[in-house]
């Protein structure tokens, strides 16, 4: 007898093991190597982060996939790496800056981004060592940073081509501006929220004559920039006021224009087709220089672009009375001055989204600033065009309207960045002359006039622009490298359905642009995380659990395991740690499973093939090629709630509740067959198991007894189908386990002692003859002792597949109790079918009741109507004449 644990611990087993696989370099790519390849590009955390529930969901679902195509012999890179995280990251390090008492301003840039990269240092390794308590298996010598020197020039190289190229240029916006982080945002870096505010009416009293023209607006300070008011040339009401003009309350000083003009108070009504005649009164404040439509209208008119607003948010000389006040104390105080001069009609509650910094949450403010942008529509007809055509397939494929509608109608991409963390842009200035040079390498003199007091741009570019360069940046481009060569295009993405703005689609406009070629074959968008409530996992809801916490308490495995379970594609994954435990409850049957072979197993070596004697091996065999060709589809079809549950039901159901159940007399009486057939299947679930919980299936790998194993199940050859034809045999020990769950309900229901007899209704001889050869079976797992044909026999029946059976029952008096207790049952039964039925004809149950409790009073019709007619079945088996 071989010796193993009573209990799997899974914090004595997984260091051990990851160790071992580090060791013997079984995470290495090779460029050279002659198998066919398979690249993953891992989507790189920030610097700034720590583990999370959607890190762990992330790159479980990765490695699930790295570790499949391993075990079918491909050469796989795995590339890991972080990101630099701009905005992030400094503002983690200007908060510890703030604990000084100092601001970025009181050390300057060299010091500030100094103490920058001591943090990224000390912290920014984090994530990825965490990752390594989750089992996953990147390349880890190959480990890239963002703001690594080689990948810091690839985003220079970039930069200057599209500029070169007339796809980079510098223009003067409305942006989405950060008053906390001080910085643009491009667009989908801003998160909408619900907000409920206020909707103003403003009075605007016009210039020649009595009367008024009442704007609404969410946002009344910004009136003080407005350099018109625009009205839809359709909407009637304004027809005789187009082209009046008004005068803005309370303002009684001029105003300055960005192009220097003075700009009066006295304003122009105009028309527009961008107006919404519904909205409000349907007459708009214009503030060009606060408002993207607004800007439109503007550019289209050429109005002139008040600004009233100072970077930080605090209002400027424009504002004029209100100078100096932050934007939220400035609303107050224009409202409260317009209510005392009765320049407002009425106030509205008014519930609408809100635009926010998606780092710090700070409400955006829209703004007039010169920034540097990507045209992007020439790029964006490419990445359409690559998905429509099939040569970049997204999974699930609901996401590609998503994606179309999102590149059909894209704006310009804000790339400048006012912050000091961050690729640099190249982009240098001639200080004597105003010439301006964009070179990869900085100038040592203007190319125009030779001076040398040249200043480089100040700003830096969005994170996303280097990140959009990830699937080839990371393998050496703008150099060709033999990881290039060999593993670009990549096969495969896996992320967030959140980020595919951000990042996915951006990725494929750069590798068609750069490369002239797809990034990746394939994107698997997976959802986001939420609890039972339906809300994001967040520390400040107190429903975002410490994933190495839940490793400690689960094992890796288990929570690995137990995320796949509740994983459905392309939606949403509601969390809750009762799945954690089915996870480790999995993992440790599996545990159970191998240790009650071993521990019937006497140490000598065994040959690793089927050995098929009996029913009930057949049986298996022939199930084990039909798992092995469901989860491999699954794998295939990036269904991974799929083969986790298809696993998870023939480990636990076929394998454990009956295999090793009917099996266990064998293993008793030392049969080796019993036994090798055991361990074989257990092998080739253990193969089939490993990309899900690599831990535990490692550590019983090395516990198998066969010759000529491979040294880790990493680096055996996934289950193939061996082709048993034993489907005659699958379907009569299908029959013969509905058989014996028949029995054993029966028994329970009827209270049936003993062993029972059955009578076999039906002419099938070759089932009748299995039934009959294999009694040991039924007596073992059923309770039956005889298995006869017979015919009107009064008894208990029992339909199996449309095979009759039959329990007799031949004590009359016993009869007579038992038809008198389904009697008196079904009585109950039908009175509980009325009450139920009364409801679901009630038509204001069906209306007001939810969907749920209206579902749940179906399916208890449902089940009373079946009790009663098995009961009657019942009732008429036993009162035959």
């Amino acid at each position: 007898m071989s010796d193993i644990p009573t209990r799997y611990n899974p914090v004595e087993v997984e260091d051990k093991i990851y160790n071992f696989w580090t060791e013997k370099g079984y995470f290495k790519a090779d460029p050279y190597s002659k198998k066919p390849k398979y690249s993953i590009m891992i989507p790189p955390p920030n610097i700034t982060g720590v583990l999370t529930l959607g890190h762990v969901l992330n790159n479980t679902l990765q490695d699930i996939m790295v570790r499949f195509k391993r075990m079918q012999g491909h050469d796989v890179l795995w590339q890991p790496g972080i990101d630099h995280a701009g905005i992030a990251t400094q503002n983690v390090v200007e908060k510890a800056l703030a604990k000084e008492n100092k601001t970025r301003f009181d050390v300057g840039r060299e010091e500030f981004l100094k103490r920058v990269w001591e943090w990224k240092e000390k912290y920014g390794n984090t994530i990825l060592l965490q990752l390594r308590k989750l089992g996953v298996s990147c390349d880890w010598s190959r480990v890239k940073f963002t703001m690594d020197p080689d990948l810091s020039r690839a985003v220079i190289t970039a930069f200057v081509r599209l500029y070169k190229d007339g796809l980079i240029y510098r223009g003067t916006r409305i942006i989405n501006w950060c008053p906390r982080c001080g910085t643009a945002l491009a667009d989908d870096e801003v998160e909408y929220v619900e907000k409920k505010g206020k909707l103003y009416y403003i009075k605007y009293p016009l210039v020649d004559g009595d009367g008024y023209v009442v704007v609404a607006t969410t946002r009344p300070e910004t009136y003080l920039g407005d350099t018109a008011v625009a009205v839809n040339p359709e909407d009637e009401r304004y027809r005789e006021i187009a082209g009046k003009m008004v005068r803005l309350p309370l303002i009684k000083w001029d105003r300055i224009s960005t192009e220097g003009a003075v700009v009066s108070p006295e304003i122009p009504v105009v028309k527009s087709h961008r107006v919404d005649a519904e909205f409000g009164t349907g007459a708009v404040k214009v503030t060009p220089a606060h408002d993207p439509v607004d800007y439109e209208i503007g550019e289209e008119l050429n109005l002139p672009k008040v600004k009233i607003m100072e970077l930080d948010g605090t209002l400027n000389e424009n504002a004029g009375i209100f100078k100096g006040m932050d934007r939220e104390a400035a609303r107050l105080k224009v409202v409260e001055e317009l209510e005392k001069h009765g320049f407002i009609e009425k106030i509205e509650d008014y519930t609408h989204n809100v635009g926010t910094c998606y780092r710090c949450n700070t409400v955006i403010e829209p703004y007039l600033s010169p920034q540097w942008f990507v045209k992007i529509k020439p790029l964006a007809e490419k990445a359409a065009e690559a998905v429509r055509k099939g040569e970049v397939e997204i999974v699930p494929n609901q996401f590609e309207k998503i994606y179309f509608n999102w590149l059909d109608n894209v704006r310009d991409w804000c790339i400048s960045r006012q912050i000091w963390w961050g690729h640099r842009i190249p982009v240098y200035t001639c200080q004597n002359c105003g010439n301006v040079m964009v070179e990869e390498s900085p100038p040592s003199s203007c190319h125009s006039c030779g001076s040398k007091n040249i200043v480089q741009d100040e700003d830096v570019l969005d994170t996303w622009f280097s990140s959009w360069l990830w699937p080839f940046s990371t393998l050496g481009w703008p150099e060709k490298t033999e990881y290039l060569e060999r593993y670009y295009p990549t096969d495969l993405l896996i992320t967030g359905w959140d980020i595919l703005f951000f990042w996915v689609a951006r990725m494929v406009m750069a590798g068609y642009y750069f490369m002239g070629e797809k990034p990746f074959h394939r994107v698997y968008l997976h959802g986001l995380i939420r609890d039972e409530k339906r809300r994001k996992l967040s520390k400040s809801l107190g429903n975002s659990p410490d994933p190495l916490d839940l490793i400690s308490k689960y094992g890796a495995d288990g929570v690995r395991m137990g995320l796949m379970l509740i994983t459905p594609e392309g939606q949403d994954v509601i969390y809750s740690e009762k799945k954690m435990e089915i996870g480790r409850n999995f993992v440790n049957k599996l545990w159970n499973a191998g240790r009650l072979l071993i521990m019937n197993h006497d140490g000598s070596k065994m040959n690793p093939e089927p050995a098929a004697e009996s029913l009930e091996d057949k049986w298996i065999l022939y199930l084990l090629d039909k798992t092995i060709s469901e989860v491999t589809k699954a794998l295939d079809d990036l269904d991974f709630n799929r083969a986790a549950w298809t696993l998870y039901d023939f480990f636990w159901s076929e394998y454990c509740d009956w295999y090793l159940e009917a099996i266990k007399p064998r293993l008793t009486k030392g049969d080796k067959t019993a036994l090798q057939n055991g361990f074989y299947v257990f092998m080739n679930i253990l193969k089939l198991l490993h990309p899900f919980i690599p831990f535990i299936t490692e550590e019983l790998w090395q516990k198998l007894p066969f010759e000529g194993l491979e040294e880790s199940i990493m680096i055996s050859k996934w289950p193939e189908v061996s082709g048993f034809n034993f489907e005659g045999e699958y379907r009569n020990f299908e029959i013969m386990k509905e058989l014996i769950q028949g029995v054993r309900q029966i028994r329970s229901e009827v209270g049936l002692s003993g062993e029972v007899k059955i009578y076999a209704e039906f002419e099938d001889e070759d089932l009748l003859g299995t039934l009959k050869g294999n009694l040991h079976l039924l007596s073992f797992l059923g309770g039956v002792n005889e298995v006869e044909k017979a015919y009107g026999v009064k008894g208990i029946p029992l339909i199996v597949k449309s095979y009759h059976f039959l329990i007799p029952v031949e004590d009359k008096e016993k009869i007579e109790r038992m038809v008198a207790s389904f009697k008196a049952e079904i009585g109950e039964l039908e009175e509980l079918l009325r009450k139920v039925e009364e409801k679901l004809n009630n038509p204001s149950f069906l209306e007001k009741a939810p969907v749920e409790v209206v579902e749940k009073e179906r399916e208890k019709k449902r089940n009373f109507g079946l009790k009663i007619s098995k009961l009657r079945s019942y009732i008429e088996g036993l009162e035959r004449s």
